[in-house]
């Protein structure tokens, strides 16, 4: 029998309330409440505790606080990657956020998907898409990036954005659903 795990690895449906799940996603917060609870000098990098929950960690990052995140083993920093309070990533797939890029205040990065069937809902079923988003990107304040999602290089996302589709490097998307602008 293929495990939870595996299925949410391979982007199978899988049921979220499985122990195995359920023990990283503690393991996870167990990082985050560290993370959360440092004083501001011990996380002027980032901090121990994510760095050592995350899967890989770039040189000069920063996390701002509160910050939240399911699993962390899912989450590829690249060099002085920024975050500012109040981000969620909601990792059950692999998140790979590129060197020098910036997101904003209560931005949220999501690869879980939750079955469309209501019983299944009920019952935990979901499947996880990665998330990609390249170098010196800027993520706004408030914009939500959906599952299996991939930014391009040097895209811009404005503030409260909903990313729904892929963006091209060097874009700047905008609204809901985001859509590029064309100058």
């Amino acid at each position: 029998m293929i495990s939870a795990q595996a299925n949410m690895a391979s982007g199978a449906w899988y049921s979220c309330l499985d122990p195995e799940l359920e023990a990283l996603r503690l393991t996870a917060l167990e990082a985050v409440f560290a993370h959360n609870h440092l004083p501001p000098s011990e996380r002027r990098t980032l901090s121990a505790p994510l760095k050592a929950l995350f899967a890989a960690t770039g040189e000069n990052c920063l996390i701002e606080t509160p910050f939240h995140c399911s699993y962390g083993i899912n989450i590829h920093l690249g060099d002085a990657v920024f975050i500012n309070s109040g981000c969620v990533i909601l990792d059950s797939a692999p998140v790979h956020i590129g060197d020098g890029t910036l997101i904003g205040t209560g931005a949220q990065i999501l690869c879980a998907d939750h079955h469309r069937d209501p019983v299944k809902r009920r019952a935990g079923v979901e499947r996880a898409a990665p998330v990609s988003i390249g170098s010196d990107v800027w993520i706004g304040a408030g914009a939500i990036v959906l599952p299996g999602i991939t930014i391009g290089d040097r895209a811009i996302i404005g503030a409260g954005s909903i990313v729904t589709k892929n963006v091209e490097a060097g874009a700047t998307v905008v609204g809901n659903p985001g859509r590029a602008l064309t100058l």
